[in-house]
């Protein structure tokens, strides 16, 4: 409570900040996750998974924090419903990686080199976070030009990057699906369904910063 409170009385959007903090942490990891993966290292894959597991937490206390000390006389630069829908937003990335991670420990999960296009797609999701990341770092530099100009044209050119990402990553993960469905033969079903599971997964990490970005832009919008 302490913690929080001092960051709120920083800046009123230095608690998500915070908190995006700790989702990175948990999310970033995919790339070490699916990395073990690729190199069949599967006692690692479930060391990894342990991790996410433990930042997750780390990431769904902060916002419990947040949200149990809002204070209702805090002046805000937004509505605090805006406020909690973003605080949401950024915590169901950390809810999605805990997923996959799940996901990909719940056997030894092979055929990885056999889905071409699959670590570019991962990795693209994860790029398209840490602008939605980015996006959250510009609030301070929102405050000071009062949600207008030049910082709130910059920012909706992130969020317009945004979406297209998301645009282009649902025609790969289309094409994905394709590509797994053609190995159909070679696929047990249980790993046919945990890998049809997995880039669907995945794929929700670029569909939530599209989610994010476009709060944020309602919010611009408004001002």
């Amino acid at each position: 409570m302490f913690s929080i409170a001092k960051l709120f009385g920083r800046s009123p959007f230095a608690p998500l900040q915070s908190h995006m903090e700790k989702v990175s942490d948990c999310v970033l990891l995919l790339d070490d996750l699916f990395l073990a993966l690729k190199e069949k290292n599967y006692e690692k894959v479930i060391e990894i998974k342990k991790s996410i597991s433990k930042k997750e937490h780390l990431a769904d206390l902060t916002k419990n924090d947040i949200r149990n000390h809002l204070p209702k006389s805090l002046f805000l630069p937004i509505d605090r419903s805006s406020f909690l829908d973003i605080l949401t937003l950024q915590d169901s990335f950390a809810d999605k990686a805990e997923d996959i991670a799940v996901v990909v420990t719940l056997k030894e999960l092979k055929h990885f080199e056999d889905l071409e296009g699959f670590e570019e797609f991962y990795k693209k999701n994860i790029e398209s976070f840490i602008l939605a990341h980015e996006v959250i770092k510009e609030f301070d530099n929102l405050i000071e030009s009062s949600f207008g100009g030049i910082e709130a044209e910059k920012v909706k050119r992130m969020i317009d990057d945004l979406a297209f990402k998301e645009h282009e990553l649902d025609i790969f993960g289309y094409n994905l699906l394709k590509k797994l469905y053609s190995l159909t033969d070679k696929f047990s079903y249980s790993t046919f369904n945990l890998w049809s599971t997995i880039l669907k997964e995945v794929g929700e990490i670029s569909n939530t910063s599209e989610k994010l970005g476009n709060k944020i832009r309602t919010i611009l919008e408004i001002k």
